[in-house]
């Protein structure tokens, strides 16, 4: 007997329509999730009837939270088997082993490629029930926050203990009502000054770039934001999170007593004798009590070095070479999040020499170097970019780097004095090089200014790479690459280990379009050409596009060509 489809089966149950099935079908033109996680999009039908319509079809048995089958097997070393980090990215959960047959959770079972990998990493056959995603992410934090084997869940287990003389659970008072002199008691017991400490080493360590703790009415989520992307780690309790922001407020210098707007502050923190990380922190009021976020700023981790950070060999000697200009405006550009800081303070490094006067206007400061004159900007108190510019050009500048430039007055003044002998650096949020050009005079800066002032820019995006321990080669389909034409048969895959926690990446590089100013371009600029004929003539003066320097890297096996795709088109 044939086996019924999903839509059928949801058919005869009742729960959808034919014409809402057809609906579901038509907007995986768009949306290329499964059917049925679509149906649950569109509020059709809910999670727990897709898992049991799923395990009707596929003949795989459903388990719930409520019914008591998803808690996994206590003592049998499962939490050994997989990492928390996994079990979630994956929506996997671990619950009985026997001899060598282990019986999972999961939420997807057409995850064929997870499912090879999990009898990988266990050495087991593996036997499914099929669960819905809240559940199994219910079930592993219970699970793995009760580990006693690793250091994590055990310190902040013993932080929960610890606190209990001062914990707000049962309490009827909420975090704004709690009283200053309790929040600065509780934020300075000893088990919360080790739980934040804890969660600071521990994303350093994790290589990552943010830590953002992020409360809900009943729970508390921690994430790192990890080579780009932001991952979840066992959270501490939620009644602790009033005194872990009085912690991060005390340590940051930010006003205590002040819940009702945002802060910003900064962290020192020292590990070993020499090394020091900054830690820039953002808290923002939400409904159910303070966001923070703190950005980790490590020199250590970041190389300000421009060969380390992914330009090819001619990209690298445009650039160099522009950086010897005596003068000129010389722009990166790109969205947020693209490295912009990163490759702005390498190019930086690049032109340091001591017979320079350097300044920089920052909001904020994020890498202090010593011998450059760093401004942080306060434009709250109307002392922006502009006014930072006009006091530089009295201080006898050498370089001056801007660290955004925002709106007309801020470009006017950059575009004036790399016409007046200063050698400018800043960034732009444009989505390609030539693009750079164009918002500078939609702005209103006038094309005779741009013309002569303008040497390079630099466009650029980041891009994971590829695991080089686990990434595995393939053959792509034709229907993978479209139109697109690579040089090679063999390109590579993320497969994930446990060295890049099973994601398949480790670290990022700049993908980059770097664009000089020649004189065919100067001309096109005075004439105010449009931006199409701009990137035409770049591409015909040696440009390679940021799409073209990505699949240049896919082919050399660096990074995936999924990965290309979701940051260029």
């Amino acid at each position: 007997m044939a086996r019924l489809k999903l839509g059928e089966i949801l058919i005869k149950k009742g729960l959808i329509t034919e014409a809402q099935f057809q609906s579901a079908i038509d907007a995986q033109k768009t949306d290329k999730s499964h059917v049925g996680e679509i149906l649950v999009k569109m509020g059709f039908i809910n999670e727990s009837d897709l898992a049991v319509a799923l395990g009707t079809q596929l003949l795989i048995p459903y388990a719930s939270e409520a019914s008591g089958l998803l808690n996994p097997q206590k003592g049998q070393g499962l939490e050994k088997l997989i990492s928390y980090q996994y079990a979630v990215d994956n929506l996997v959960l671990l619950l009985n082993r026997n001899g060598n047959s282990l019986t999972c959770a999961i939420f997807n079972p057409f995850d064929l490629i997870m499912i090879d990998n999990l009898k990988k990493m266990t050495g087991c056959e593996i036997n499914f029930v099929i669960a819905t995603r809240t559940d199994i992410l219910k079930s592993l934090e219970r699970f793995y926050l009760a580990d006693e084997g690793g250091a994590w869940g055990k310190a902040v287990e013993r932080a929960q203990n610890d606190s209990s003389n001062f914990s707000t659970s049962g309490d009827d008072k909420s975090e704004s009502e709690l009283s200053l002199d309790r929040l600065i008691a509780t934020a300075e017991e000893a088990p919360i000054i080790k739980l934040v400490d804890l969660i600071i080493r521990q994303a350093i360590d994790d290589r990552a770039s943010d830590i953002h703790i992020e409360p809900f009415k009943d729970k508390i989520e921690l994430r790192y934001r990890i080579d780009g992307d932001l991952y979840q780690i066992p959270p501490p309790a939620k009644h602790l999170h009033a005194s872990i922001v009085s912690r991060i407020k005390i340590i940051s210098r930010l006003d205590i007593a002040e819940r009702r707007l945002p802060q910003d502050g900064r962290i020192s923190v020292k590990f070993d004798q020499n090394r020091v990380v900054d830690l820039r922190v953002s808290t923002v009021p939400t409904v159910w009590g303070e966001k923070v976020v703190m950005r980790i700023l490590d020199k250590n981790a970041v190389k300000l070095d421009l060969a380390t950070l992914g330009f090819n060999a001619s990209q690298l000697e445009l650039i160099r070479k522009a950086l010897k200009v005596p003068y000129g405006l010389f722009l990166i550009t790109g969205p947020t999040g693209s490295g912009k800081s990163t490759t702005l303070y390498s190019s930086l490094s690049e032109v340091f020499d001591r017979t320079k006067n350097i300044m920089t206007a920052e909001d904020p400061v994020e890498f202090r170097i010593d011998g450059i004159n760093q401004v942080h900007v306060r434009p709250d108190i109307g002392f922006g970019f502009a006014q930072a510019l006009r006091s530089f050009l009295r201080q006898d500048p050498d370089i001056i780097m801007v660290g955004e430039i925002r709106d007309l007055e801020t470009a006017e003044i950059c575009v004036r004095a790399a016409l007046t002998g200063h050698f400018v650096l800043s960034t732009l949020h444009t989505n390609d090089a030539p693009s750079a050009i164009s918002r500078l005079m939609d702005i209103g800066v006038p094309s005779y200014l741009l013309t002569p002032s303008l040497t390079m820019i630099v466009s650029q995006r980041l891009a994971r790479k590829l695991c080089a321990d686990c990434k595995e080669p393939y053959e792509p389909r034709p229907e993978d690459l479209g139109s697109i034409k690579l040089s090679t048969d063999l390109i590579y895959r993320a497969k994930g280990c446990d060295k890049c926690g099973h994601t398949g990446y480790r670290g990022r590089m700049v993908v980059s379009e770097v664009l000089a100013i020649n004189d065919v371009i100067r001309r096109m600029i005075g004439n105010n050409v449009s931006y199409d004929e701009l990137k035409d003539a770049a591409s015909k003066a040696g440009m390679a596009t940021l799409f073209e320097v990505g699949m240049k890297k896919v082919e050399e096996g660096v990074t995936s060509l999924e990965e290309i795709l979701s940051i260029v088109i």
